[in-house]
């Protein structure tokens, strides 16, 4: 999976010694500006949320929230992005892979979902790879990029653990969705009042 073989990836938590780090990620990845909210849920976020290292340099970050609408216990992601040139290390895959541990070692959740642009195939195609398949396109989904309409990729899982009050602790949901931007990178943006965004792109 990973090309550059002199490359050392990892992933670290989010901090307020951080953050800044993010925000300057998420500006260089998404069309769209997220609000301070953002960043403050991210704070209290734990595991669902995660820097990308290349060598000690943060190239990537994943932010993610449990969502319940519709009856149902999911896990939404935000953001996943990494900056184009270190695509095809592995990055990518290593974020969503922590993901995927995190809902599974859970067990209490229905399925994982984000937002992707219609546009972006190497984020679809990414997904795709991992079990995700479009079940939605929404249309007007995003404000002020085009093209504006968005593809709602869902990976559904089983649940492991029989006790459904582990839905402890949720971080308050936003009704707005995930989205995916441009495709310069694997990102996906999630928009609300404030469009917070995500995208998610290529990650091999």
């Amino acid at each position: 999976m990973t090309r550059g073989a002199n490359g050392r990836t990892a992933l670290g938590e989010v901090t307020g010694h951080n953050i800044k780090q993010l925000k300057k990620l998420n500006t260089v990845v998404f069309p769209v500006s997220y609000n301070d909210k953002f960043y403050k849920d991210v704070l209290q976020a734990g595991e669902l949320a995660r820097l990308a290292y290349y060598n000690d340099v943060v190239v990537g970050g994943v932010c993610c929230r449990i969502d319940h609408s519709e009856g149902q216990r999911r896990l939404y992601i935000m953001t996943l992005g990494c900056l184009a040139p270190y695509r095809r290390h592995g990055i990518g895959t290593m974020m969503l892979e922590h993901v995927l541990q995190y809902v599974q070692k859970d067990g209490n959740f229905d399925s994982i979902f984000l937002h992707v642009q219609i546009n972006n195939e190497s984020a679809i195609s990414f997904y795709q790879k991992f079990g995700f398949s479009i079940v939605e396109t929404k249309p007007a989904y995003y404000k002020r990029i085009e093209p504006a309409d968005a593809h709602v990729l869902q990976k559904a899982l089983e649940k492991t653990c029989s006790n459904s009050s582990s839905s402890s602790k949720s971080h308050a949901s936003h009704n707005g969705p995930v989205t995916n931007g441009p495709n310069n990178a694997y990102h996906h943006h999630h928009h609300h009042n404030n469009p917070h965004q995500h995208h998610n792109g290529r990650a091999k």
